[in-house]
């Protein structure tokens, strides 16, 4: 049987607006006119207050304004969005507040807005030093404006900034990948993520590798990008702590580490999905439902799934195996009442065997070679 200890909950914003979609983005966004915005921050501030009644109990020790881009708003409100929360629910003294921001999008001015309203940590969607790298993919900004807003956020009072990177884009190569990387280690950011390029079907890039407009990096290539990826960063003093993230001392993200430890949050926004643990519920997707639903006093959500315990444990495994720690074997016996080792015999010892996984008394997790081929691990654990 499934326990349910107490954890402190994290709080997702979702922000859906870009000045410009990205060839590559298959994530809920979109240009926004002004009014569009003003309607649509009326209705997630109306969502948050209705909510807040339900979960003003429980206490709240990360929030993260996602997207999009959220700093495609004007500072004013962003504030608004941040003080309704705050009214509602019970952050703690210590709560990191992250906002993601595309470089183009803040000024020197406006990162110290976001600072004196209470925003702690700052992702910059960088994605490539490499102006070329940069065009091809449809960024608006320039990497010379990236380090100036690096800077600008320095001097605005951030003390946790990360940087966001991708590799395996058009006109990348490894060359340029390592140059990108040597850059952005000399800012100093204090949480660098460093995601493959995942080819969403239907978005403008897709379509243009399709057609034969643009290509990608050989898998070879990429391959090496990984590989100069692991080798660099933690020399630089950003050890890996998940698949994709790496991380000064005491700056690892937060917020993320709740979905790879299977902690509850609460999402807010068009498309927000939010989980306690035993279930997991969705808002619309549609901006103009979601917006007219809000207006005449609906639930915004769409969908409520209640999880099988199997579908939960596999998650839990899954999500666990991305971080460096892995899974101890003690919590999961204290959440689900069985022992991991006997449960998973099988595919435990196989991947062991394979070099895939490494076992210790207290915990399991992915070999260097498990990390690179991690989706092969994961499908063994997964109903």
């Amino acid at each position: 049987m499934m326990r349910l200890p107490d954890a402190p909950w994290g709080i997702y914003v979702h922000i859906p607006f870009c000045q410009a979609k990205c060839s590559y983005c298959g994530f809920v966004s979109q240009v926004g006119n002004e009014k569009l915005q003003q309607e649509y921050v009326a209705a997630l501030c109306r969502e948050i207050t209705a909510a807040g009644g339900d979960f003003s109990a429980f206490s709240v020790d990360s929030l993260f304004f996602g997207g999009g881009t959220p700093t495609v708003l004007p500072p004013d409100a962003l504030a608004q969005i941040l003080q309704i929360i705050r009214d509602n629910f019970s952050l703690s003294d210590d709560t990191e507040i992250s906002i993601e921001a595309n470089p183009g999008t803040v000024t020197a001015e406006s990162l110290a807005a976001l600072r004196r309203q209470g925003f702690n940590r700052l992702s910059l969607g960088v994605q490539s030093f490499d102006d070329a790298v940069l065009a091809a993919v449809g960024r608006l900004h320039r990497a010379d404006q990236a380090k100036t807003a690096f800077r600008q956020a320095r001097q605005a009072g951030f003390d946790n900034i990360g940087l966001d990177l991708i590799y395996g884009l058009p006109r990348q190569t490894a060359a340029s990948w390592q140059s990108t990387l040597e850059q952005a280690v000399m800012l100093k950011p204090d949480h660098l993520s460093a995601y493959g390029l995942k080819l969403e079907e239907g978005t403008p890039l897709a379509v243009a590798v399709a057609d034969g407009s643009l290509a990608l990096p050989s898998e070879e290539a990429e391959e090496t990008m990984y590989d100069v990826l692991n080798e660099f960063l933690p020399v630089a003093g950003l050890a890996r702590y998940e698949i994709a993230n790496y991380a000064r001392p005491d700056r690892q993200c937060r917020h993320n580490l709740k979905y790879w430890r299977s902690l509850p949050f609460r999402g807010f926004g068009l498309a927000a999905h939010s989980f306690d643990r035993a279930q997991r519920f969705a808002n619309t997707a549609d901006i103009s439902e979601y917006i007219e639903r809000s207006q005449a006093g609906l639930s915004v959500e769409t969908v409520r799934e209640s999880l099988d315990e199997a579908v939960v444990i596999g998650e839990y495994v899954f999500t666990a195996l991305r971080l460096i720690e892995g899974m101890r074997f003690d919590e999961f016996q204290q959440r689900f009442g069985q022992d991991f080792r006997q449960l998973f015999a099988e595919p435990l010892g196989r991947l062991n065997k394979m070099g895939l996984l490494e076992k210790t008394d207290q915990a399991v997790s992915l070999t260097p070679r498990g990390m690179k081929f991690g989706n092969q691990v994961f499908a063994e654990f997964l109903p």
